[in-house]
């Protein structure tokens, strides 16, 4: 099997760099990087190494066929089309086998080792944010509320913020994936606040609604819908659930509550060495949590013109129950 994509290539060997492949065989692991990484690849993993100068993928296909493979593994979803042609034709007898998530299948559950950093992940990014709540009234702009939340996390230990912090007050709030820019944080309104922290690799993912003054009944109204349905995925979640049994009583609650139509996404999604990762927990996925899954429950209702509420913790599969590792409070915070 030829491993492709660098979480992948991290969790199996425990290289950390940019650039890099690993061969699989019954008996041997192979790594290439290039001269960059001469010395990180050798201190960093037990495989054998070999430094490429030129094309990874044409030192990889020259093993291949010096072996005698006849069938090689890929990982279909972590190579581009350029590297697969390239692949080919230096491969010559050797016959293309895709895949996907084979390693991603190892990585769903965690080891105690792995939730420790995980977990380290999460304190750093909620300290983070319970300091910058404190100034949240001398600041003006989405971006600038953005840029002390990640200052704060790199403060506080981590390695970076595990995806762009996303900051939006009032009316912006209404979009998932909002970009905070140079728009004032209104006062009275919705705030929006979801961030992570990467410790070691591994990330954390949390959001929290603030207001900034006072809240209007309609936003006590929807907030209080989120929290409902929130908490009831969170209590479905135990070894055994099916991923869609969790994602379904979030949504039975915003329905309840006239917001069917208001949450757009997913309930959540495992998390670990990359911020989304398998199990998913939506209305098509399949299959059932295990116990030592890292995943996220982040229902959301978003109102057009008005603004939206998410409610996300990172939390830990038991086999009777959950861990909920996000410390932060879920009051609707007011500054």
């Amino acid at each position: 099997m030829l491993v492709s994509g660098l979480p992948n290539i991290r969790y199996l060997s425990g290289f950390t760099g940019s650039n890099g492949l690993m061969l699989l065989g019954q008996d041997e692991e192979l790594l290439f990087s290039d001269p960059r990484y001469a010395e990180q690849a050798r201190t960093q993993t037990r495989c054998r190494v070999q430094i490429v100068k030129g094309s990874l993928y044409a030192a990889a296909a020259k093993q291949v066929t010096r072996r005698r493979i006849q069938k090689l593994v890929f990982e279909q979803n972590r190579i581009s089309y350029s590297a697969y042609s390239e692949l080919s034709a230096h491969l010559g007898s050797a016959k293309l086998a895709p895949a996907t998530g084979l390693v991603e299948r190892l990585r769903m559950r965690k080891s105690d080792a792995e939730i420790r950093l995980i977990r380290g992940a999460v304190q750093i990014a909620a300290a983070a944010f319970e300091q910058a709540v404190r100034r949240v009234n001398k600041i003006r702009t989405e971006e600038q509320l953005a840029a002390e939340l990640e200052y704060r996390m790199r403060l506080g230990g981590a390695e970076a913020p595990a995806f762009p912090t996303i900051v939006a007050s009032a009316a912006k709030s209404a979009l998932p994936h909002a970009q905070p820019d140079a728009s004032a944080i209104q006062p009275n309104r919705l705030l929006l606040v979801d961030m992570g922290a990467v410790q070691s690799g591994y990330c954390s993912d949390m959001t929290r609604v603030l207001c900034p003054g006072r809240p209007t009944p309609e936003a006590r109204r929807l907030y209080r819908a989120v929290r409902e349905a929130q908490q009831a995925a969170l209590d479905q979640v135990r070894a055994g659930a099916s991923v869609r049994s969790v994602d379904r009583a979030a949504r039975r609650v915003l329905a309840k509550h006239g917001y069917k139509r208001q949450f757009v996404h997913s309930t959540g999604h495992g998390l670990g060495l990359e911020i989304h990762e398998e199990p998913r927990i939506g209305q098509t996925s399949k299959g059932v949590l295990e116990a030592g899954m890292t995943i996220t429950i982040e229902p959301g209702a978003y109102i057009p013109g008005f603004g939206g509420v998410r409610i996300e913790d990172t939390v830990v599969v038991k086999e009777q129950g959950c861990e909920i590792l996000t410390p932060v409070s879920k009051e609707l915070l007011l500054s």
